[in-house]
């Protein structure tokens, strides 16, 4: 039966994925899971580290499938929300069926691909009903390419969140193209960042830690507390071997951040990002 008590928000993890080895894979995929990442599973590391709430964001490799996460969504409706993958002719009914459900937003993982062109026709009819269920649309790419693609999505009126940091790379610091344009872009007041996937940025775990504290007050002073978001990225898809929740965890701790900063990651700035306030939804 659904859990459909409202929980306490001890702390929200804005990024994790559920996803079984033996769902429908899609064809064109740089990864193929050799494991079952279940909600079960996520839900105990919730648990395990005072969380109370999470966002479940689709994997590249199922494609626009997301029955499995919305699946996961009717078990703990009032525990979390969902960021899909879908094709730009998506019916309207179809999306607010997904919104009813509790996905707050679309995810653009545009990682190896081709930079899409946003001035299309089907893209403005597109974003016109994202903007309309107040959704968000996620980037993911390489920091070089960011502003671009934020630019072109800035006149559609949605909000933009970027995740893994922006995806630079550590070893070149914070002076490499892209990033201080992303800094610039987050004084606008539309656009989020994902405090998240530190290991995922290239360098060393030492210069990925090292980045991200030199990178964090500079996030806080363009974007504000409340557009600073933290996430787990469980199950942490090709770097299993060597990171788990723990290690996340421990990361977050090792940035040192102030008593308000904490609060607003893990509460204030998801709670209002994702429609986790009283009386969203």
């Amino acid at each position: 039966m659904p859990d459909t008590c409202p929980a306490p928000i001890t702390g929200i993890d804005s990024h994790a994925h559920v996803f079984s080895r033996e769902l429908n894979l899609a064809a064109a995929r740089r990864y193929t899971p050799g494991y079952d990442a279940t909600l079960a599973q996520y839900l105990k590391h919730l648990q395990a580290h005072g969380l109370s709430h999470g966002v479940l964001v689709q994997p590249s490799f199922l494609g626009t499938d997301n029955n499995y996460l919305l699946a996961a969504l009717r078990q703990v409706p009032e525990r979390l929300r969902g960021v899909v993958v879908l094709e730009r002719g998506v019916s309207r009914v179809m999306l607010n069926d997904m919104a009813r459900l509790g996905v707050v937003g679309i995810r653009l993982n545009l990682m190896g691909k081709a930079l899409p062109d946003f001035h299309d026709a089907a893209w403005k009819d597109f974003f016109g009903h994202i903007a309309e269920l107040d959704w968000h649309v996620e980037l993911h790419r390489q920091v070089e390419d960011l502003p671009k693609l934020i630019r072109q999505l800035m006149p559609f009126g949605i909000k933009l969140v970027i995740d893994h940091l922006g995806r630079p790379d550590a070893r070149f610091g914070l002076d490499q193209p892209g990033y201080s344009e992303v800094l610039e872009l987050g004084l606008s007041g539309q656009v989020w960042m994902k405090v998240s996937g530190i290991y995922r940025l290239e360098g060393t775990p030492q210069q990925n830690l090292e980045f991200a504290r030199m990178a964090l007050p500079l996030l806080e002073q363009s974007f504000g507390r409340r557009r600073l978001v933290w996430g787990s990225d469980w199950p942490h898809t090709q770097h299993e071997e060597g990171v788990g929740f723990d290690t996340v965890i421990d990361q977050l701790q090792a940035l040192e951040c102030s008593t308000e900063l904490m609060r607003a990651l893990l509460v204030d700035s998801p709670r209002m990002l994702f429609g986790f306030a009283k009386g969203e939804r």
